[in-house]
């Protein structure tokens, strides 16, 4: 039901990497969907969160997540929000207790972020678009503005769609060479000819080392090469089917 990175394992600190099981859901979305904006039923969305929410420890009312637009946007948590008021956001930082920060993913790269000493927490949710617009620096600045010191954030990039799994049109890759200088590192040569194969996650560790965080763990965990165990937005398409399921990454301060 839920993965854990050793780098998160730390005092005061509470967090999970949510698979696709344990929970009610069926079909398409069998079993464990927290996806607020899938076409499953609301009932069952509602009560697996419940059930994510159980695991964590935490009221189902206090585990948040953003409307995500693949955007840099963050919102700060102070107080819990409802499914109508949430922020369009795609990542939340926070530190008040007992309220788990969290996003969805069904193979973009969710990223959980602590610094325990300063009690100050965070989840973002990084695509191609995301991480190249700045998702990640404007996170971990919202954190230092909450009292974290970056040399002392700890980050996990948890399952992810993988280079060899995500093949990428030329538009996508003139877009990284035109605003991301030596970008080409993050591609190798697909079959199809002016297309490649991203490195989603190898690029989004290279803004987090970038933006000064040195203790980062990759669970490389693929969600498209895993179908027992992961949504995937792009397995779905292939496959030609009406709708995907979508995952829960969150983080808490106990």
């Amino acid at each position: 039901m839920m993965i854990e990175a050793q780098t998160l394992a730390l005092p005061g600190i509470r967090h999970a990497f949510f698979t696709r099981q344990g929970g009610v859901s069926g079909g398409l979305y069998a079993s464990l969907n927290g996806g607020i904006g899938s076409r499953d039923s609301a009932a069952h969305v509602m009560d697996n969160r419940a059930r994510m929410a159980a695991a964590l420890q935490v009221e189902p009312r206090r585990l948040l997540t953003a409307y995500q637009v693949h955007s840099p946007h963050v919102a700060i948590a102070e107080m819990p929000w409802t499914m109508e008021t949430r922020p369009r956001a795609d990542a939340i930082v926070t530190r008040v207790r007992a309220l788990a920060v969290g996003v969805t993913t069904a193979d973009c790269g969710p990223i959980l972020l602590a610094d325990a000493q300063a009690g100050v927490i965070a989840a973002a949710h990084a695509g191609w678009r995301g991480a190249l617009t700045g998702v990640v620096e404007a996170t971990v600045e919202a954190m230092e503005r909450l009292g974290a010191v970056r040399r002392d954030i700890r980050a996990a990039l948890g399952p992810m769609i993988r280079q060899g799994n995500y093949e990428v049109g030329p538009d996508l890759i003139a877009r990284f060479r035109a605003e991301e200088s030596g970008s080409d590192r993050f591609f190798r040569a697909a079959a199809r000819d002016g297309h490649a194969l991203f490195d989603l996650a190898g690029y989004i560790a290279a803004r987090l080392e970038r933006a000064g965080i040195h203790h980062i763990e990759d669970l490389g965990l693929c969600t498209y090469a895993d179908p027992a165990r992961f949504f995937s937005f792009r397995r779905a398409t292939h496959r030609a089917e009406a709708d995907y399921g979508r995952h829960v990454n969150a983080i808490m301060l106990v």
